[in-house]
This record gives C-alpha cells, structure tokens and sequence, in this order.
C-alpha cells in the first residue's frame, strides 16, 4: 500500500516539471518571430538567403506552431487525464484509507481469531479431559444400561406378576368361596358318614357274628363229613349256588381243598382259578409252586395246575376271563371247553369255542401249548419266556397275552382293534357245563 502512494507521489512532480519546460519553450519561440520582422527592412538581395533561412525557420515554427497545437491539446488532455489521475488518486486514497480500515478490521479480527483458537485450544484440554472421563466412564455406562434393562425386564416382569397375581387373588376368592361351600358339604358328609360308620359297624358286628357262626357250621359240617363216611363232598362250586365264598372241594387224585366259589359276577357255580386284583403277589415262581398252587383268595392267588387238571379232566368245564382295563371298562372272553392235559403233558392247554365282548381271541395262541415256568423251558422261543417276562403262562414265542405277568404294561389281552388293553383286574373262572335241565332252573 505505501508503495502505491510513492508512484503516484512521484509522477505528479514530474508532469509539473513537463508543464514548466512547455511554457518556457513558447516564449522563445514568440522573441524570434520580432527579430526577423527587424530584418525586414534591409535589402531583399543582402536578405535574401537570410529570407530562404527565414522561411525555412518559418516553415519550422509553423511547423512548432502546429506541434503546438497539437502540444496544448495533449497538454489539455493531459490534464483531463491529470484531474482524473488526482480524481482516481483521491478514490485511491478513500479506498486506501477504507483498506487501512479493513486492515485494521483484519488485525482486530485476527487477534480475535487468536483469541478464539486460545479458546477452541483450551475447550479442546477441556473435552480431552472430559473424554478421558467419559472413555472411564464408558463401561460404567454400559452396566448402567444392562442395569437400565434389567430393571425394564424385571418391571415388565412385575407387571404380568400383578396381573398373574389379581387374577391369583380373584381365583382365590373363588376357591375360598368354593372352600366354604365344600366345608359345608364336608360338614354335612361326614355327620351321614358318621352315622353310616355307626350303621356300618352294627352291620360289622353282625357280619362277624354271622362269620363265626358260619365257622361253627362248617365246623360242625367238616366234623359230619368225617364221621360219616357215606356224606359226599362236591367237586365243584355248582351245589352252594349263591353262596359265594370258601368252599371245600373233593377231587379225584387231589383230595380235599378249598376254593374261592364266586355266585355274583356271571352267575352261581364258578371256581375262581387265577385272580389278579392287587399286585402285591409275584408270580414269578418255580414248577413245583405252580403245581401246588398260592396265593391268597382274598388277593392275588393261583389255583394250582393239578387242582386244574384234575377238575377238568372229571367233565367237560367252559372257562369265563374277567378283565377290566387301566380306565375301569370292562369286558370279558368266554371258551366252551377249557382243560390242561397232565404234567407228563407239560399241562397243556385246551380252550373250545371263544366269544367276547370288545376283544378278540387273545388266548388261541397258547392252545395246545405246554406250560412254562423260569425253570422249566416248553416254549419255543430261543430265550425262556418265563424268565424274560417274570411269569409262567403257556408260552409260544412268546405271548400276544399273559394274565400272570406283573401290572404294567406286560399285563394286557387283545382288544378288537388288535391294540393291546393294559389291565388292571383279571379273573380266571372255571364252571362244569350245565345240563339243558339245570340251565332251565
């Protein structure tokens, strides 16, 4: 900028100094023009080469005249130009001293941007600080959000609880209500047990005594029976009819033996071989056990396979299968003409004709087939049968239904749609056939 102001400083000195040699210039040349008027009045021959020099000189100064003109116009415009350049020098300076102004601005404005930067340097140690903390403060920040989550979570979980809850108490409230009833008819229930249990224990009471006199009659039939030789003794349950119970039998090449005679289930006359109605009797036993027989008659028992042989081999016996199911529905499988051979036979099995209720022939599997215990092997299977399935029964290989197997899923017979019923009470009854007079009584 200050070298700006020293050119135009500069160029105005020197066209005051063009303008001064100008002016002095004219003045010589209007001194001449009077000198050569003087020399006018000598002799034209003496002045006349003087007067040649002359026009020529006149010539020249026209000439100068001319250049002159020509010098004063371009001094004119020259100093058009001049009060233009002062013109364009005053704005230079207006704009100069506007440009100082701005730099002075700029100045301001730099020491302003310096003061900021020293700001901005200081906020950055500030947030470098404040980052530090943060970048620590970063994993606490974390665990506040898990925290922050949890707790959502466990607000939600809340919440359901509160509704689980008022619907608990609602539930509650009818139970309660339930409760106070069922109390009521608990109440009313036990003063009708109560008298049923005085009731029941008169009746109890005489039931025993009506036991002990039915022990004193058979007894006293048992002391008749030896005493006297001619009185007979039934092979089978026919003659008591319908009185149920333990009865004696007298069978050919067995003797005498009691038998649980049943009269309610389908009728009078039936000798209860096998019974299964509380698993709290195994039927894993040896031979000779079977042969025999055991058990209890008021539980689980096994009649025995000689007591077996030797009633069916007297006449011809129909042999009537109860069975009831896990659900409590019952059916049942009847064969007109079921016997076992001898034990030199293996005591092989003879059924007849069968018919059922909602089952099919479960049994015909085992016809003719000799029976097996864990030691004794007359099934025809590569294992023994028995010992695998933890019964004796008339094994083929092995078995579509055992009614010795233990409860569970081994015990089951046949249904009608070849699935097998799992049962929870069976019973084996053998009756002699009747004659056409006795089923017409």
């Amino acid at each position: 900028m200050c070298k700006i102001e020293i050119k135009t400083v500069l160029f105005l000195i020197i066209l005051q100094i063009f303008l001064v040699a100008t002016a002095a210039f004219e003045e010589t040349h209007e001194s001449d023009g009077q000198i050569a008027e003087k020399c006018c009045s000598q002799t034209y021959e003496t002045l006349k080469p003087m007067l040649d020099y002359f026009r020529q000189v006149r010539n020249e100064l026209e000439q100068s005249e001319i250049k002159k003109n020509k010098l004063n116009e371009l001094n004119s415009d020259l100093m058009e130009k001049y009060h233009e350049i002062v013109r364009i020098h005053e704005k230079f300076m207006k704009e100069a001293a506007l440009l100082n102004e701005y730099k002075n601005k700029v100045i301001k404005g730099e020491n302003d941007l310096q003061s900021c930067q020293n700001k901005v340097d200081k906020l950055e140690s500030v947030f470098n600080l404040q980052k530090n903390i943060i970048d620590k403060l970063t994993p606490i920040s974390k665990l506040y959000a898990k925290c922050k989550q949890e707790v959502a979570d466990k607000t939600s979980t809340l919440e359901s609880s509160e509704v689980q809850l008022k619907q608990l108490k609602s539930s509650l409230y009818k139970k309660d209500e339930n409760i106070r009833r069922l109390n009521a008819n608990i109440k009313m229930i036990t003063e009708e047990q109560q008298q049923l249990k005085l009731q029941l224990d008169e009746s109890q009471n005489m039931l025993i005594k009506t036991d002990k006199d039915n022990q004193i009659c058979r007894a006293e039939i048992d002391t008749l029976n030896k005493t006297l030789p001619n009185t007979k003794i039934p092979s089978s349950c026919s003659p008591f009819g319908d009185y149920p119970g333990v009865h004696q039998l007298n069978v050919s090449g067995v003797g005498l033996f009691d038998v649980l005679c049943d009269s309610q289930l389908i009728g009078p006359g039936w000798i209860v071989i096998q019974q299964r109605v509380g698993g709290n009797e195994s039927f894993n036993r040896d031979w000779a056990t079977y042969r025999k027989g055991f058990g209890s008659f008021d539980s689980d028992f096994f009649l025995g396979l000689e007591k077996i042989h030797r009633i069916t081999s007297l006449r011809r016996h129909e042999l009537y299968i109860h069975l009831v199911d896990v659900y409590r529905t019952v059916y049942f499988a009847r064969y007109d003409d079921f016997k076992i051979s001898d034990e030199d036979n293996g005591y092989a099995l003879s059924l007849g004709t069968f018919s059922g209720a909602f089952v099919l022939d479960g049994m015909r599997f085992s016809e003719n087939i000799k029976f097996t215990t864990f030691d004794r092997d007359n099934d025809s299977a590569s294992d023994n049968c028995a010992d695998q399935y933890e019964s004796g029964w008339w094994y083929t290989n092995c078995y579509y239904c055992n009614l010795n197997a233990p409860y569970g899923p081994n015990l089951h017979w046949l249904g009608s749609t070849m699935s097998d019923m799992k049962l929870k009470e069976v019973k084996m009854l053998i009756r002699p056939e009747r004659s056409d007079e006795e089923v017409s009584n």
